[in-house]
């Protein structure tokens, strides 16, 4: 699969871009009872995010392409395949390769309905 398929991109569902991290991102994300939610991104170019912390765990899986996230002084890289937890309270930045996709499942409320 080259994308995310249409059910999980509904526009309803669509991030802000004043919520994104990255530009050139486009992003969906689903919320769970217990305000967790769960972001599926698909970068459009080359970036690099700006530094955020949260005050829950965030768990990432690259689903296409090359994702680095930066905390503790460390790059971790991920391909296809690949997961990371990056705890609570973390510093954390990144880059990312044109086409990448990744899914985000955060323990707690990242996106706010505008």
């Amino acid at each position: 699969m080259n994308d995310f398929p249409a059910f999980m991109k509904q526009p309803m569902n669509r991030i802000p871009t004043a919520q994104q991290n990255t530009p050139d991102i486009d992003g969906y994300y689903y919320e769970g009872q217990d305000g967790s939610q769960i972001c599926f991104w698909t970068y459009l170019a080359d970036r690099d995010s700006k530094e955020n912390v949260h005050a829950f765990d965030e768990y990432v899986v690259c689903i296409a392409g090359e994702y680095v996230e930066i905390f503790d002084g460390k790059e971790h890289i991920l391909h296809a395949g690949d997961e990371l937890l990056i705890p609570k309270g973390t510093p954390h930045h990144g880059r990312v390769k044109k086409g990448t996709r990744t899914i985000h499942a955060f323990g707690g409320k990242r996106i706010t309905a505008e």
